[in-house]
C-alpha cells in the first residue's frame, strides 16, 4: 500500500499553473492545476529538449512547453501530435483540499533522468553537487 506525502493545498497551486516539488535525487516534480481543479504530477523535464514544465502554460488537461511549446498531456505526460515521447507522471491523490504524492515515487521514480541547464557553457547537472562541462569533454575526446 503506498504511503501518501502531503505536498500542499490545492488552492496553494495557481489556477492553470504549477508548484514545484524538490526531490533528494532527480529532477524535480512539477504538479499542476487546471481550470477544473484538476491536479496532475509530471516530471519537471520536457521530453524533446527537457524544458521547465512547470514554467509552461496550462490548458484544459495539457502544458505547452515553454521552450518550444510542445504540447504535454498532463493526466499521461506524452507530447500530442505530431510530437512525440513521454516524461514520466506521478500518481496524484486529492483528500479533503489537500496534494498528496505517492512516497516511493518521489523517492525512486526517474531518479536517472537528467535536469538540463541552459546558458553559455553548455552545462548539465550530474548531481546536484557536480557539474560536467560537455564543452571540455567534447575538447578532451575528439582534439578540438
Amino acid at each position: 500500500m503506498s504511503e501518501w506525502k502531503k505536498i500542499c493545498l490545492v488552492t496553494d497551486i495557481p489556477v492553470l499553473g504549477s508548484r514545484r516539488v524538490a526531490r533528494a535525487n532527480g529532477v524535480d516534480v512539477a504538479v499542476f492545476r487546471n481550470d477544473q481543479d484538476g491536479v496532475f504530477a509530471l516530471l519537471d523535464r520536457c521530453p524533446h529538449k527537457g524544458g521547465p514544465l512547470s514554467q509552461g502554460i496550462v490548458f484544459g488537461t495539457s502544458v505547452a512547453c515553454p521552450l518550444h511549446n510542445w504540447t504535454i498531456g498532463l493526466a499521461d505526460g506524452c507530447a500530442r501530435a505530431p510530437d512525440e515521447g513521454c516524461t514520466p507522471k506521478f500518481s496524484v491523490k486529492v483528500t479533503d483540499g489537500s496534494v498528496f504524492l505517492d512516497s516511493e515515487e518521489l523517492a525512486s521514480h526517474a531518479i536517472d533522468l537528467l535536469a538540463p541547464v541552459a546558458g553559455p557553457g553548455q552545462k548539465t547537472a550530474i548531481t546536484s553537487e557536480a557539474w560536467v562541462d560537455l564543452d571540455q569533454q567534447h575538447q578532451c575526446q575528439h582534439g578540438a
